[in-house]
């Protein structure tokens, strides 16, 4: 469990000590939290001194899940992109080695559903750490002197995607969508997104991952008591079926996301 992000100014003073460097806000929220999404990754390509860094500044047990490029979700639209998937696997996240969790990829909300188009994006997601970097060894020429060293010797790692729609099309082909998903060992995001987006709540792999946007406005609202009962019992539900279970608190504008995620990891330790 923990937070989308953690690079945000107005947790200063808030979550974050007053004084504490940024250059140490990894390692603090590291302490306090299980695990956080790399969304910087969503935006741009990162260097592959900034994954070797982040992996440093971790607890051994720690875990990361990485989002996918806006730029081949949202601007390519998961069309034309053995280039974008290459460049991305090549830039640097096989470098976090058994610190690298899922991969996360956010769909548009003007991406509807299409069966075809989507299988065979599910289809193109590499199942491993050595098929990824067997990928990114594709990447193009404007990669030259931002490859990571990690491809030289991936294992064979297994490597885990689970995807997040956001077009309501998804909820009208939702079991379709499942099976689709369950054939390729992907997993469906619980999205708890205040009713904006759809929420597809389906086991569709051997893990499973929420995001918790907010529950009565999105990015803002705070998890309640009860709204927390909820999400412990989706946790506990998922574990006790012997599955691992992810869970990002991404309601950050008040500051909610790692005290949240905090209160769900001390729910979670109690027996």
């Amino acid at each position: 469990m923990g937070i989308s992000g953690w690079v945000y100014p107005n947790w200063r003073g808030e979550f974050y000590p007053r004084g504490l460097r940024q250059a140490d806000e990894l390692d603090y929220a590291a302490r306090h939290l299980g695990s956080v999404e790399i969304n910087g990754s969503f935006y741009s390509l990162q260097r592959p001194g900034s994954w070797v860094r982040w992996r440093d500044a971790v607890p051994e047990d720690f875990l990361f899940a990485v989002k996918g490029p806006r730029f081949i979700t949202h601007v390519k639209r998961l069309g034309d992109i053995d280039g974008p998937m290459a460049n991305f696997f090549a830039s640097g996240l096989l470098a976090l080695g058994d610190k690298l969790g899922p991969l996360l990829w956010q769909l548009p909300p003007t991406l509807a559903y299409d069966e075809a188009l989507l299988d065979t994006f599910l289809a193109r997601l590499p199942r491993t750490h050595a098929a990824a970097a067997g990928l990114a060894r594709h990447r193009e020429q404007r990669m030259t002197g931002r490859t990571s060293y990690a491809l030289r010797a991936a294992p064979e790692r297994p490597l885990e995607h689970a995807v997040e729609v956001r077009h309501p099309s998804f909820e009208e082909h939702a079991d379709a969508w499942a099976s689709l998903l369950e054939r390729h060992g992907v997993a469906s995001v619980t999205a708890d997104t205040a009713g904006r987006y759809p929420r597809i709540d389906r086991t569709t792999a051997t893990f499973a991952y929420a995001r918790l946007h907010g529950d009565r406005e999105l990015y803002v609202s705070g998890y309640d008591e009860e709204g927390l009962d909820r999400w412990e019992a989706w946790m506990r539900g998922h574990l006790d079926a012997g599955r691992d279970a992810y869970a990002y608190f991404d309601n950050d504008v008040k500051v909610r996301a790692p005290f949240d995620a905090m209160a769900l990891i001390e729910r979670l330790a109690r027996a």
